[in-house]
């Protein structure tokens, strides 16, 4: 405060920091929020949702081919003294590693479903979406090797192999092979969704 020879009186205000480095006021908290956030945010968490149904389909098209082989069991009714003619899955040494194989792919699965549950609330993680891939890869080749090598047995089962006197016996275990069929159809499709999750998956990584 200062007086002049006048008598009036001064008052100097102190500059503050704001007005000195002509600073515009603060944002709204949302508005600062979704400038911060980056533009990619809802295409990944979109990505996350969609990558979290698949896997659930492929899950039950896993567990049921599965259950569908597992339980494949026919026993003729006729029968002789010494004979009684019936066909399980664990005839077949590649019916038994289907089974074993699909079984290891839907518990997979099943476990899957926390860490794809993580890619949705936070859809710019790395780390276990990297992990779902590996790890989704390895359940996929699994998958298609177990599917490829029991579609063949049950292409020999329906149409047999002449050149080396392999008959076909479908015809009389017709509910057996039916059985069979669909547990190949059904990991054929997890396989199928598998892949498609794998490349929404890659997908997601690459966006930056």
């Amino acid at each position: 405060m200062a007086t002049d020879k006048s008598g009036e009186t001064a008052i100097n205000m102190a500059e503050t920091k704001a007005s000195a480095k002509g600073t515009a006021p603060l944002l709204n908290s949302s508005k600062a929020v979704a400038a911060v956030e980056p533009p990619n945010r809802g295409a990944k968490k979109g990505l996350a949702v969609g990558d979290f149904v698949l896997r659930l389909c492929a899950l039950g098209a896993a567990l049921g081919a599965t259950v569908a082989m597992g339980t494949a069991d026919q026993l003729l009714p006729f029968f002789t003294q010494f004979l009684q003619f019936e066909a399980q899955y664990d005839d077949f040494d590649t019916f038994r590693f289907f089974v074993m194989a699909l079984g290891i792919v839907s518990c997979y699965l099943l476990l899957s479903l926390p860490l794809s549950i993580i890619c949705i609330i936070r859809p710019l993680a790395t780390t276990p979406r990297l992990s779902l891939v590996i790890f989704d890869s390895m359940m996929a080749a699994l998958t298609i090797a177990a599917g490829s090598a029991s579609a063949s047995m049950v292409y020999l089962a329906h149409n047999g192999n002449d050149d080396v006197n392999w008959l076909p016996f479908c015809q009389q275990f017709g509910d057996f092979c039916q059985s069979a069929s669909g547990a190949v159809i059904g990991s054929l499709l997890a396989a199928a969704l598998l892949v498609i999750i794998i490349i929404l998956s890659a997908f997601a990584l690459k966006r930056n």
